[in-house]
């Protein structure tokens, strides 16, 4: 170990080396503020949500619904009528799917408005949504099943809906087919 005064010594040898050294003159430090955050748009963020929800009413009346005894179809007016039994039989598969169990009324249009215009930036064709058969509610009625076929109905990317197969939730339950 090194003692004091090896030390001292050390730092005499220094002190002799940079004796003639002159400090350097160092450049001049500009202070900048931090950047400030960009705004988020509250106001648009709520306009956006507030939309959504406009888009779909509750008070739409259908015009071209399907009855089927117990099951409703829905076959937008210009294509094929095959569309519907293709789409019952299965022929495309689901690329994406949403439950709206425990969900109440404006919940559930927001969640289905969100839902279907995420579906539509991924290029998502057939999409399932769940909306029960009303075996909770109240008066036992399956109140979100018919309000969700009627905001499908007021979507213009929706080209035809029918009622999920036993395995898919039947009548919980609707298969949605959208446009490309």
């Amino acid at each position: 170990m090194a003692g004091p005064e090896q030390d001292d010594d050390a730092h005499a040898l220094f002190r002799a080396a940079v004796k003639d050294a002159r400090p350097l003159n160092a450049p001049r430090r500009l202070h900048h503020p931090p950047a400030r955050p960009k705004p988020v748009p509250h106001q648009f963020i709520r306009d956006e949500r507030q939309a959504l929800l406009d888009s779909l009413s509750d008070h739409y009346i259908p015009a071209h619904e399907l009855e089927n005894g117990e099951e409703l179809l829905y076959l937008r007016n210009g294509h094929a009528p095959d569309i519907l039994s293709k789409l019952r039989r299965g022929h495309w598969v689901v690329q994406a799917a949403i439950d709206l169990h425990g969900l109440v009324a404006d919940e559930a249009r927001l969640y289905v408005a969100s839902f279907l215009a995420d579906c539509k930036k991924r290029g998502i064709r057939c999409v399932r949504i769940v909306h029960g058969k009303g075996l909770g509610s109240r008066n036992r009625e399956p109140i979100l099943k018919h309000k969700v076929r009627n905001w499908l109905m007021q979507k213009d990317e929706v080209i035809a809906y029918a009622q999920a197969r036993r395995e898919d939730g039947g009548s919980g339950a609707v298969i949605v087919l959208l446009k490309a």
